[in-house]
């Protein structure tokens, strides 16, 4: 009880004089801030990445294995890690192997916009092969500056970044027009808290940015190298497991403003990522990596919005075509397929009312296609925007579900799987009441043949298997700022009704894995002098699950950040870092231990 009652305390200290009703504006530090919900923005034991800004986001649930940057399964409203869409300017970027890379996202954070959580006829609308939510990502105008960061801490790590940029005016683009180029290198490397947890992780991004008064054109290149270890990293049988990643992503984007709020973008990549996998790695050396694999997605997207009258038209075209050469994924008839996108959702106001109404299509070269409908009335009331919607989404499955052996192995895949069908309704709204911007949905989603992980007893292999799952789910975000300082809190509440169609099942890796009541609170403290603090919490009760052997159901985790940015060196900070403050033993994966607590101290400067 001491440290939930001293993380209270620490959140009972915005009260008092900082609450006054009249508060002058919020002059924020030197310091990049990628996602105002989240109060720390860098990790303990590596560099930051896109994954970072989600492991205390109200809406997103993060479960990780060693740290979040190394492995992360990321959930949108209960759903899954292959459930979940990621998308990159106009392209939904994915790894056809496995959603457990699907946040292999081999770019600086600097160079990103905050990530947007879309869900229902959104998510629907703009991402292809996700259904229950997409994190949209945007590009981040170019600005000249930089920083530069590095640390150490506990168990042998270290840690570095640097991030360049430089802008300047061109008439060749126009009259406003600005040439953009920033450059980023990251490095970690770390023991671990745990033997067999050692980590080395790189990364190196390049950008070319063309500008104008409206417009915007990315060039990107990235690549990202992670070499990590962990026992029980994705199988409950006590081995010492690793990873070797190495992801490389190159992508062009353009987005245009047409004016009337009209616009449209541009989108097409390459990405390549390539996975050695070790589920022992003392093995003799002829055996030690039987499992490699190599996946390849080409992408190319279209989409706007274009006005007539009180009428306007959303559309969207994209088209992914992938593959894969495998050591191990070798069952099934083919190693390729091209997945395409079709949206067409017209929309039309009436007074302070919108009403949205189209159709998707969703066409795979190997599974078929299918239309769905979608639909969603919106509308200001007294300064209160609330909505109601109904979506239907789509996706196949991965390469490790269709091609693993059905019959031996660690991973027992499943060749009869097919198209899996979601349908949305919720109904939700957001407003501000004095000095809160609140905002909260209600919904209920049912999956049919969701692809899920399971376990049987006496079966030393987790197999996928299809369930149809109803969830019911409440979530709210509640966030408020003062003089010295800011204040979000968020609550989830789900319940889930799964059936595995006959399956023998005694336990689920995924889609049973999920929080009944989960709770974050985010503080960022100025306290004067140049000192801050930053704490994240989130505390959560678990839903029962057999796999999982310590940590208990309920479970209050926290990170913690103190710094010092002196004035007499403009731009300089040094910090002092813990995550997971209370050294929690919660297994945010069934079977899959817990890292402990780990601190750290780092300096940056900013120009």
């Amino acid at each position: 009880m001491r440290k939930a009652a001293l993380t209270l305390l620490m959140l009972g200290g915005t009260g008092g004089g900082g609450m006054a009703a009249e508060a002058p504006p919020i002059t924020l530090p030197a310091v990049a801030v990628f996602s105002p919900r989240v109060a720390n923005q860098v990790p303990t034991a590596t560099f930051a990445m896109p994954v970072t800004l989600l492991r205390f986001e109200p809406r997103v649930d993060i479960h990780g294995r060693n740290l979040a940057e190394a492995q992360a399964d990321v959930t949108i409203r209960g759903g899954i890690f292959e459930s979940t869409g990621f998308r990159v300017g106009g392209s939904t970027v994915l790894d056809p192997q496995t959603g457990h890379y699907f946040a292999e996202l081999p770019i600086a954070p600097e160079m990103l916009g905050t990530p947007e959580i879309q869900t229902g006829v959104a998510s629907a609308q703009s991402a292809l092969n996700a259904t229950s939510g997409t994190l949209s990502y945007g590009w981040r105008p170019v600005r000249t500056g930089g920083s530069l960061a590095a640390g150490a801490g506990e168990y042998a790590t270290v840690r570095g970044s640097v991030h360049v940029a430089q802008e300047r005016n061109t008439r060749a683009l126009g009259e406003d027009g600005r040439l953009g180029v920033d450059f980023a290198i990251a490095r970690s490397e770390s023991d671990g808290p745990l033997a067999w947890g050692d980590s080395r992780f790189d990364r190196l991004n390049g950008r070319l940015q063309l500008k104008g008064a409206r417009f915007q054109t990315d060039l990107f290149a990235g690549y990202q190298a992670k070499f990590f270890g962990w026992l029980n990293l994705y199988t409950p049988f006590n081995s010492p497991e690793t990873e070797n990643l190495q992801t490389v992503l190159v992508m062009a984007n353009h987005h245009a403003d047409l004016g009337g709020g009209d616009r449209v973008q541009f989108s097409a990549y390459h990405r390549r990522n390539k996975d050695d996998y070790a589920f022992n790695r003392l093995a003799p050396v002829g055996v030690v990596h039987p499992f490699q694999h190599t996946t390849h997605v080409l992408g190319v997207s279209a989409e706007g919005k274009n006005s007539f009258g009180d009428a306007a038209l959303g559309w969207r075209v994209e088209r992914l075509a992938d593959r894969i050469a495998s050591t191990s994924l070798t069952f099934g008839p083919y190693r390729d397929r091209v997945l395409s996108k079709l949206a067409l959702v017209p929309e039309i106001k009436a007074g302070a009312a919108m009403v949205r109404a189209g159709l998707t299509y969703d066409h795979g070269s190997r599974d078929g296609g299918i239309w769905s409908p979608q639909c969603e009335v919106s509308s200001d009331v007294r300064g209160v925007r609330w909505h109601a919607s109904y979506a239907r989404t789509s996706q196949v499955p991965t390469y490790t579900a269709l091609k693993s052996s059905p019959s031996g192995g660690l991973f027992r895949g499943n060749q009869t799987l097919g198209r899996a069908i979601s349908h949305q309704i919720e109904t939700g709204a957001r407003g501000v009441a004095g000095e809160w911007t609140l905002e909260a949905a209600a919904f209920a989603r049912r999956d049919d043949g969701l692809v899920d992980w399971t376990f049987r007893r006496g079966v030393t292999a987790r197999t996928a298997n299809a369930v149809d799952i109803d969830t019911l789910g409440l979530e709210a975000v509640a966030r408020r700022g003062w003089r010295h300082g800011e204040l979000v809190v968020g609550y989830t509440g789900l319940s889930k009704a799964p059936d595995y169609r006959g399956a023998a099942v005694d336990a689920s890796f995924y889609a049973l894995n999920y929080a009944r009541h989960r709770v974050t609170a985010a503080l960022t403290w100025r306290l004067g002098g140049g000192f801050e603090m930053r704490l994240d919490n989130v505390a959560r009760v678990q839903a029962d699950n057999l796999l999982r052997v310590s940590g208990g159901r309920r479970v209050l985790n926290s990170s913690i950040g103190v710094s010092c940015r002196p004035s007499a060196w403009r731009g300089a900070a040094v910090t002092l870092q813990a995550e997971n403050l209370w050294n929690s033993r919660f297994q945010e994966v069934p079977a899959v231990p817990a890292p402990g607590r780990q601190m750290s101290a780092g300096v940056s400067y900013t120009w």
